[in-house]
């Protein structure tokens, strides 16, 4: 393992000019405008892991966006590393926010990232990221450095729930068997303070409907005689939240893991500064459920929060009508224990509750999955540990994240394995808003710790 800063160093130009290449397509998932990006991407993933010294890669069709699947089975009877990524993306907009095209890379130094950060759309979440896990097996395949099994499994659905994925894992439990899967989608805290994330946010993601009258109407004729969806719906989802911001649907909080104040302490000891947080933002103050700290909120605590809301006029100048419909998409996130169906379905039974019989109510569910909990006992975690102490020479703090990927439950209940979540990200990376980008440092820095990962696991697993 001596060589891989010699290996990277060597590669460093190519490796970054390969991701270029990969950022360049613009794999939106959500769009069907750009299906044959999305399939494009696909076949790069697929071509990008024969390259790397798989022995056997498949294109795998599902009834969406293909799996790509790629295998290098060294002896069976060393352990399996199942690799999870996605190449889909985000959709780009707002474009005019972006200091540079969305799909057109770039690098430029940031105060954060004063070597470097690559910007374009994926760049972190998750071509980069999931890039790392390919020139890392090229590494070990390429200097005989590999001391286990591994296993690809890379989808293009990811940002759109993952149907797919949950389609094809359970006919395919007997191809991806393995010992523990590793997941490179989640952050840490600083470039100095290496962390693992331990934990994971559920989400269910629901849009509203309300319709009032049965076409727009005059605001002069109709105004004050007719129910205005618009105004109904804000006052609707106003009502969600209560004076100290406590979501106020009923059974919400039945299930809610309360962390025990030692858990809390623990917790607390992750450096973090209100200040610089509220200036990375420029925001005057932070916001959130009272008696919890703002890294309790984003962590350990669920949320409910409209990411988008409209209806009526919205063009050049005015034009006054009371809407016959008002929209909002809305997104719970959740912590373990909560069961998203059922969370979706106290949503909906409340929504449509509290609307006034003026209006009608539609809820339709998208998406959702559960939250996760890693423990820090297992041979992956403590491998993953041993791994970062090497390449950083600190060792790891685990945190809970925010985020949610609803598809790490859905292994442990299909595949009985514990998933490992080895991010380099940062949270001032911007994923999923304009001008996401991924330090230079972390793209090689995450090359040069995995392949530690598997040394360390391949010798516990003994």
């Amino acid at each position: 393992m001596k060589t891989i800063k010699s290996y990277i160093n060597n590669n460093k130009s190519r490796f970054i000019n390969e991701l270029f290449e990969l950022l360049k397509i613009p794999s939106i998932s959500a769009d069907s405008a750009y299906k044959k990006d999305v399939l494009l991407t696909a076949d790069f993933v697929l071509d990008s892991l024969k390259k790397a010294g798989c022995d056997k890669v498949e294109l795998c069709e599902t009834p969406g966006y293909p799996i790509i699947y790629g295998e290098k089975i060294i002896d069976k009877n060393l352990p399996t590393v199942l690799v999870y990524g996605h190449y889909d993306v985000q959709p780009a907009d707002p474009i005019d926010l972006w200091t540079s095209p969305p799909f057109e890379p770039v690098i430029k130094k940031t105060e954060i990232h004063p070597e470097g950060a690559i910007f374009a759309r994926g760049a972190c979440d998750d071509k980069g990221q999931m890039y790392m896990h390919v020139k890392a097996l090229e590494y070990m395949t390429s200097t005989g450095n590999l001391p286990c099994n591994v296993k690809f499994m890379i989808e293009g659905e990811e940002e759109v729930g993952s149907e797919s994925l949950a389609w094809f894992v359970p006919r395919n439990k007997e191809k991806l068997a393995n010992d523990v899967i590793l997941i490179s989608d989640t952050g840490m805290i600083a470039n100095d303070i290496p962390s693992i994330t331990t934990g994971l946010r559920g989400l269910s993601y629901v849009e509203v409907e309300v319709t009032g009258p049965n076409r727009d109407l005059h605001s002069g004729l109709y105004g004050g005689a007719v129910a205005n969806p618009i105004n109904i719906l804000t006052k609707m989802i106003a009502s969600l939240h209560d004076e100290n911001n406590h979501i106020t649907i009923p059974g919400f909080y039945d299930k809610v893991e309360e962390l025990s104040k030692n858990e809390r302490a623990e917790m607390a000891k992750a450096p973090f500064s209100l200040e610089n947080y509220k200036n990375a933002l420029k925001i005057n103050d932070v916001h959130g459920e009272k008696g919890y700290s703002t890294n309790e909120r984003n962590s350990i605590r669920p949320t409910l929060d409209v990411n988008g809301i409209w209806g009526g006029y919205t063009g050049e100048g005015a034009k006054t009508v009371i809407a016959s419909k008002a929209f909002a998409k809305i997104s719970m996130r959740l912590v373990p224990n909560q069961d998203w169906k059922e969370i979706t379905e106290l949503f909906k039974n409340h929504f449509e509750s509290i609307a006034p019989k003026s209006v009608k109510v539609v809820v339709k569910p998208h998406h959702g999955g559960q939250g996760y909990v890693t423990p820090i006992d297992n041979i992956g975690y403590k491998a993953a540990s041993k791994a970062y102490e090497t390449s950083f020479g600190k060792t790891p703090i685990p945190q809970r994240s925010g985020g949610s990927i609803p598809i790490v439950a859905l292994f442990e209940q299909e595949l009985k394995s514990k998933t490992i979540l080895m991010g380099f990200g940062l949270d001032s990376d911007a994923i999923h808003s304009p001008n996401e980008h991924f330090g230079v440092w972390n793209y090689l820095k995450g090359i040069e710790t995995i392949p530690y990962f598997y040394k360390y696991f391949t010798k516990l697993s003994k």
